[in-house]
């Protein structure tokens, strides 16, 4: 018989993540968000993922150099690390004066809306903090998150988040979406992060090219006839965002399938307009294109 090293690793690393915390916590939030971002810059590089990363940002910007592409991952890794530190803060920032808004009509249209309501929002600067606004606002949002593969860190990392989704976090099943669907009928609201690659999902542009990418989000908002707000966060300085807000509102061509697609393309059309402008501020070590 072998002997099963997971619950012994398990344990070391929810133990290495309590240490973290505790070092972040007594460092404070500055210092401790500059801390780690410096960590991951200095490290990430090292690894794999850092050349996945700057392939992808080579097939989206063909035109940029070498030396430029470096830098813009280099950026991205220090953003990371940032938003690592900064997940042990959340009660902290959300609501303060660190984030500000643009197109705030946008969420407010978003906001009135009488019925059910779906918000997307990439993984840009801290994504943690785009629902923020509409928990503060009163709305209580649900959410989907992949469980880790380690349950301890799993559960701490929950208890982090949780606070934010005062409708409820649950993990990704698969009773999942006719639960969200009973939210958005009766009027609730869901937010989702949906910038990722999603092998079950239609295939439309990012970058130009053709990426799996969940239809979800419009199915949700197309049952509810509402317009799905669009958060785009971006880093300004240290600890200090920027949210920004978009309205992609609901065709009626008669073709629902063709309906699906075309909102879903139109959300991920907004998320490439802003990485274009702040590519740094992007996850581009995901395997987007599959």
């Amino acid at each position: 018989m072998r002997f099963d090293w997971r619950p012994v690793r398990h344990r070391l690393e929810h133990r290495l993540f309590l240490a973290a915390g505790r070092l972040f916590r007594g460092l404070g939030l500055d210092r401790a968000s500059a801390f780690s971002g410096a960590v991951w810059r200095a490290a990430a590089p090292r690894s794999k993922r850092h050349r996945r990363a700057l392939n992808h940002l080579a097939l989206a910007f063909p035109d940029m150099d070498a030396p430029r592409r470096e830098a813009i991952v280099r950026a991205m890794w220090e953003n990371l690390g940032r938003t690592f530190a900064e997940a042990f803060f959340l009660p902290e920032i959300a609501g303060s004066a660190r984030i500000t808004f643009e197109n705030v009509d946008a969420f407010d249209e978003w906001r009135a809306w009488p019925g059910g309501k779906v918000a997307c929002a990439a993984h840009l600067a801290n994504w943690e903090l785009t629902i923020a606004p509409a928990t503060l606002s009163g709305l209580r949002p649900w959410s989907i998150y992949k469980r880790l593969r380690n349950p301890l860190v799993d559960r701490d990392v929950h208890a982090l988040r949780r606070h934010l989704y005062t409708g409820g976090l649950v993990p990704k099943e698969a009773g999942v979406p006719r639960q969200f669907l009973r939210v958005i009928r009766d009027g609730g609201t869901v937010g989702l992060l949906t910038d990722l690659r999603d092998g079950a999902g239609a295939l439309v542009p990012f970058f130009g090219r053709p990426a799996h990418t969940t239809t979800f989000p419009a199915l949700l908002a197309l049952s509810a006839g509402s317009p799905i707000l669009v958060s785009c966060m971006r880093r300004v300085s240290g600890v200090s965002f920027v949210q920004s807000y978009a309205l992609v509102r609901m065709p009626d061509s008669g073709d629902r399938k063709a309906d699906l697609i075309t909102v879903t393309a139109d959300v991920q059309a907004v998320f490439e307009r802003f990485i274009r402008r702040w590519p740094e501020q992007w996850m581009w070590a995901h395997k987007r294109w599959g």
